[in-house]
């Protein structure tokens, strides 16, 4: 025992402030690390591509925090000059650090917002697309769905404090809603401790909330409904070929006068005068077409009668009752038009002719389950919620699939029209299948102008290749169920340039079409009017041009005429002098040893 008093005796003093400095340091670096690790953190999250949101105790408690931890650990006086210097420099070090975290939150937190006022300034811009404002609003909900989970995040830290601290750390607002300043330099408070208005704010001091409320009342209505889809015009007049309206909403038709009109509780007040058939800038074939209003108003007729399917509202005047412009102009655009609604949709047609739509009537009752409306008769008010006013077309009796919202192509078409008379064949077999069948050929005869007029060795030559002959004139009058399978029983179909031709959408998949072209440089037009879709049909295509000396024209002009030293120039003048002099006054002889290769060319693809 007088060992050991002796040896505390003989403890040195200087060793005595050693152990009592190294006890303060480690006192003082675990209280720090408690401290640190009781901050609160938000919830980072790196999958969005966003840093954490880390908030920070005000200073002042921080440093009264520090202050109980030396009192509960004793104060030592006379502590050396290294201990002293080693603790301010700690302090310094956390000091750092937290500041450096402030700055990263409120940097994010103002990157955020930029975006969110960029959003709204662009959204507001009228010189910004309807796709752009799309891809904007996508964007924009998306960051707008982030920022809550970041607000709640940080409303549940601050709870959790008992005060929420803005992140620009100038202003901390307590549970009960008061204010009180952290930094009095930052402009922010007045000395009551009430935030000051600011005249010219910065995007990362606007209230999230109501920067989100702003964006809403732009982009909605009364009722949630999207203000960017009532902004955009009830028609689009930007097709080459047609003028097509599509409206939503309560709708409402009526003859007297023709309109048709959008019931809107908005303000906006359109107006449009709309020829509903697809020959834009043919002065000719709209002479035929009566003009319908379609307009926005506040109030519109009582309804008659309610509907509860679309409606498509056109015109058959125009140059029905040419089968091609029948089909360029009619068939086409209305399959293209509303064959997507499979039957649930409401015809309202104008410029009707009793006979015509006879002739028509199996295409309309494959395309709509409903009665069609006469437009220019029916006195009712009818009411829709969806109307579309005009029909889809694109090229010339021709569909572009990647141009068609709804991808439809000739070959669907084709198989439409098959349909609708329902016809037996679809696709065409090769001739080795049947050794005991003939290949059947149907030359298309005209009565008219570009007659053939050797027909009869015409089809003695095509007997003596081994086909099967028929002859036949598709009429305006003809009954077109009975030509229709007349032509789909046929493996080829030859005849010249005209309307007959158009009744290859019957013809079974990769039959044969052999168009001959008249004299006059008319191939570009030939192709143009039958080629393309043809190709597109997926049948087999065959141009054949006459020489000069084929052509009827030489029992009218001399040989040394621009008719035949230059027919482009007669181009160069108008299409009513194409028409008058290589359309209406020429007839086509065929020279047979010609045909000849080009009816062989067409059993060369039936083999194929």
């Amino acid at each position: 025992m007088a060992n050991k008093m002796k040896l505390v005796g003989n403890f040195n003093p200087e060793s005595k402030k050693f152990i009592l400095g190294v006890l303060v340091i480690g006192c003082f670096l675990v209280s720090a690390t408690f401290m640190v690790l009781s901050q609160a953190r938000a919830i980072p999250l790196p999958i969005l591509g966003l840093k954490p949101s880390v908030h920070v105790a005000p200073r002042t408690p921080k440093a009264i925090d520090t202050t109980t931890h030396s009192q509960q650990l004793g104060e030592v006086s006379g502590q050396d000059n290294e201990t002293e210097k080693s603790k301010l420099e700690m302090e310094r070090k956390i000091e750092t650090q937290e500041k450096i975290i402030e700055s990263d939150d409120l940097k994010a937190h103002q990157d955020e917002m930029d975006v969110e006022h960029r959003l709204i300034m662009a959204l507001d811009d009228p010189t910004v697309d309807s796709v752009q404002k799309e891809t904007l609003s996508a964007a924009d909900k998306l960051d707008s769905d982030i920022n809550m989970q970041m607000r709640s995040t940080r409303s549940d830290e601050s709870n959790s404090h008992g005060a929420n601290l803005d992140v620009t750390g100038s202003k901390i607002e307590t549970r009960d809603g008061s204010t009180t300043c952290d930094d009095p330099n930052s402009g922010q408070c007045e000395k009551n401790g009430e935030a000051r208005p600011q005249k010219n704010s910065n995007p990362a001091n606007v209230d999230p909330t109501k920067e989100e409320n702003k964006r809403s009342s732009k982009q909605f209505g009364v009722g949630g409904q999207n203000m960017n889809k009532e902004k955009k015009p009830l028609c689009d007049f930007s097709h080459y070929r047609v003028d097509q309206c599509e409206l939503h909403g309560d709708i409402r038709i009526h003859r007297n006068p023709s309109s048709v009109i959008s019931v809107e509780s908005t303000e906006r007040s359109e107006s449009w005068q709309v020829r509903p058939y697809p020959r834009k800038g043919d002065n000719a074939a709209l002479g035929n077409v009566a003009e319908v209003m379609v307009k926005s108003s506040k109030e519109g007729p009582g309804c008659g009668i309610t509907h509860n399917v679309p409606a498509i509202v056109f015109s058959v005047g125009g140059y029905t009752g040419n089968l091609f412009h029948d089909f360029t102009d009619v068939m086409l655009p209305i399959f293209l038009t509303a064959n997507q609604f499979n039957g649930e949709v409401q015809f309202v047609i104008t410029e009707t002719k009793s006979w015509w739509m006879r002739k028509y009537l199996p295409v309309f009752q494959k395309l709509s389950r409903y009665e069609i409306i006469d437009f220019d008769i029916d006195d009712r008010v009818h009411c829709f919620k969806h109307v579309i006013v005009g029909l889809r077309a694109q090229i010339e009796f021709s569909i572009d699939p990647s141009q068609d919202p709804n991808g439809y192509s000739m070959a669907d078409f084709g198989r439409f029209m098959r349909s609708v008379y329902s016809l037996e064949r679809d696709t065409m077999t090769r001739i080795e299948e049947y050794p005991h069948r003939k290949p059947k050929l149907l030359i298309i005869s005209r009565q008219r102008s570009r007659r053939i007029t050797n027909v009869n060795e015409t089809v003695q030559m095509a007997e003596e290749l081994g086909y099967e002959v028929v002859v036949d004139d598709p009429n305006v009058g003809s009954d077109i169920a009975r030509f229709a399978k007349i032509i789909n029983s046929c493996d080829v179909v030859m005849g010249v340039h005209g309307a007959g031709l158009t009744n290859m959408v019957f013809l079974p998949v990769n039959a044969t079409i052999i168009q001959i072209v008249p004299w006059g440089g008319l191939e570009g037009i030939a192709m143009f009017d039958f080629g393309n879709g043809a190709k597109a049909m997926k049948l087999n295509y065959v141009q054949y041009s006459i020489s000069a000396e084929e052509s009827t024209l030489t029992e009218i002009y001399p040989r040394d005429h621009p008719v035949f030293r230059d027919p482009i120039s007669l181009h160069q003048r108008g299409w009513d002098l194409v028409r008058d002099t290589f359309m209406s006054q020429q007839n086509v002889k065929l020279d047979m040893n010609r045909l000849r290769n080009v009816l062989w060319k067409a059993l060369e693809h039936m083999m194929q």
